[in-house]
């Protein structure tokens, strides 16, 4: 089984913020099949799904951004899932609104939801997509950016990025993650 998690933050006041990237992308998957988050465990909402016959976990951590490890690896834990079966999608300040970037591994890059993963999985080895949101053109601190929306102008170019992550989880499920990672990262 494989377990895409999208990293954001719980509750209405964020959103469609740009930290919730992730579960933007996880969201959008489950309007495509007409699939809910019905299920609720280790402090995070999923949907155990099947897409051409291929099981899956989609999952939104409810910890808030900087815990996301605490609600993830119990999950896999649960349901013994091998750490190179998940993927986690999450915001990049260093990609322009619009960009997304496929990666087997890597550091947290800053990112507080990514440190925590690596911390709990014990690894840096996991498969990655980033979601570009940009980084902020006025003196703005970056936590106040970050859990702010998009502009008007970005809106388009975000929901093109959201739509090609979504693609390209659904393309992980039948193709090993190096073609995918070729295909959307040209």
């Amino acid at each position: 089984m494989k377990c895409i998690v999208g990293l954001g933050n719980p509750g209405k006041k964020y959103k469609d913020t740009r930290h919730n990237a992730g579960f933007m992308v996880i969201d959008e998957l489950l309007r495509r099949h007409g699939w809910s988050l019905n299920k609720s465990k280790f402090n995070a909402d999923y949907a155990m799904e099947t897409l051409n016959g291929n099981k899956m976990l989609l999952v939104e951590p409810q910890t808030y951004m900087n815990l996301s490890g605490d609600a993830i690896r119990p999950l896999l834990d649960y349901y013994s899932i091998d750490v190179e079966d998940v993927l986690i999608i999450y915001d990049d300040l260093d990609l322009p609104p619009g960009k997304i970037r496929l990666r087997q591994k890597g550091g947290h890059g800053g990112h507080n939801g990514i440190r925590s993963t690596i911390s709990h999985l014990g690894t840096k080895e996991f498969k990655r997509i980033r979601i570009g949101v940009g980084r902020p053109t006025t003196p703005v601190p970056v936590v106040d950016y970050v859990l702010g929306q998009f502009h008007k102008a970005e809106q388009n170019d975000v929901q093109q990025s959201i739509e090609k992550a979504a693609d390209a989880c659904e393309l992980w499920l039948d193709k090993p993650f190096l073609e995918v990672m070729n295909d959307y990262n040209s």
